[in-house]
């Protein structure tokens, strides 16, 4: 198949049958990623890691640094905005149909069966990411235990939980993303 229109046809599926933003379509992601063969699974856990910490949604920029990696600029463009063609145009459906299904209760329950769903997804995500970063890619029989990720992952969960219970207040996304690549360059360093 054409890659112009494989990198479409898996980065639309991504877009249309992910939910919950960014975590949520990781797993779908990284299915379609590494069945095309396009990363490693490796390469792909960097690109995830690169993609948290920098502008954008996951999404977005994971599909553009796929596309550009295996078909340049022209292939960026075409995964860019087939990963968000389905959401635009499902937004576009809903804004111009809630106000007049808004108060529906058949609508209201689907949405919190959805929200389930979606933490199920996020929280799934979360453990997955974890175990492949410190114990190494387990589907593929490779243990490889990195007590270096664990360290950084207790020193920056007890971080979180010190901040939260006790001085109630959350650290910003953007002081942990830099917090973890300090760690991450003095603990990988030696």
């Amino acid at each position: 198949m054409n890659i112009y229109l494989s990198l479409f046809l898996s980065f639309l599926k991504i877009g249309a049958f992910s939910f919950g933003g960014g975590y949520g379509m990781i797993p779908l992601l990284k299915e379609e990623v590494l069945r095309n063969e396009w990363l490693t699974e490796s390469e792909l856990l960097d690109m995830i890691g690169v993609s948290e910490s920098t502008p954008g949604p996951i999404a977005v920029n994971m599909a553009t640094f796929v596309g550009a990696s295996q078909a340049g600029i022209v292939g960026s463009l075409i995964a860019t905005l087939s990963v968000i063609l389905p959401a635009f145009l499902i937004m576009l459906t809903i804004v111009s149909l809630l106000k007049y299904f808004s108060s529906n209760k058949y609508i209201e329950a689907a949405l919190k069966g959805v929200r389930q769903v979606v933490i199920g997804l996020i929280i799934s995500v979360g453990i997955l990411l974890f175990v492949d970063l410190v114990f190494g890619d387990i589907s593929a029989r490779a243990f490889d235990f990195d007590y270096r990720a664990l360290i950084i992952a207790v020193i920056l969960s007890t971080a979180m939980a010190v901040t939260k219970f006790v001085f109630k207040k959350q650290i910003p996304p953007i002081l942990l993303i830099v917090i973890s690549a300090c760690l991450g360059m003095a603990i990988y360093a030696f």
